[in-house]
């Protein structure tokens, strides 16, 4: 595991020859050894034709390249810390709550039309997560930032989850999300968004829900 959890709000990344990491603009704390830091446009391995679209809609989180070998240590914005692994399945997360990742994961752009269709965009507009989420795939450990720490909350077939989209970071293996309303129209009226909507995910896998409905 390329991660070190060191408290609740910073991780220690150990960077080897050879390989590379890639990690939030402004995460890096301070490091040990022989390490550059690099502006990376391309978004991590086969990232440059996904990010052209969040390009266009202006949501992308500019990264930079880690290499060389010695320790990092990563944290930002006072944000707790959570390290997911990964044994060769897949990733969905907001890119502003990317801290870093191993570069032996492969990164694209989901648009969330197409996880749910038209609910899927509407989604995104109600927890302000915009129209396109981050994929991750492969094996390899991955930092995601969030309020108040995290939770892994299971998924099976016989029991879907509900999450407040706010309170979504992010989900893993193979599940499908809507964006369904927990009150009638009537009951929604003077309400703002929060729990008059909920986000159902079902299939098999596990969600990471956050203890607040603050975005980064």
């Amino acid at each position: 595991m390329a991660f070190r959890e060191i408290n609740a709000k910073m991780v220690e990344a150990t960077v080897a020859p050879g390989q590379r990491l890639f990690s939030q603009r402004g995460a890096m704390l301070a490091y040990k050894g022989d390490v550059t830091f690099t502006p990376n446009m391309a978004g991590g391995r086969g990232g440059l034709v996904s990010m052209i679209g969040r390009r266009v809609a202006d949501e992308d989180t500019p990264l930079m390249t880690v290499e060389g070998s010695g320790t990092v240590l990563f944290g930002h914005g006072g944000h707790q810390v959570q390290v997911i692994e990964l044994a060769g399945d897949t990733l969905y997360v907001e890119a502003d709550r990317l801290l870093a990742f191993e570069g032996t994961l492969e990164q694209g752009t989901v648009f969330l039309g197409s996880q749910g269709g038209v609910m899927g965009m509407v989604r995104g507009q109600v927890s302000g997560q915009g129209l396109f989420t981050t994929s991750l795939k492969g094996h390899g450990s991955v930092a995601v930032m969030a309020h108040g720490g995290v939770i892994e909350v299971p998924i099976t077939p016989q029991r879907p989850v509900h999450v407040d989209p706010q309170a979504y970071v992010a989900h893993h293996g193979d599940v499908r999300n809507k964006l369904s309303t927990a009150l009638g129209w009537r009951d929604m009226v003077g309400r703002g968004s929060g729990e008059a909507f909920q986000l159902e995910l079902s299939g098999s896998g596990a969600v990471y829900v956050q203890a607040s409905e603050e975005k980064l």
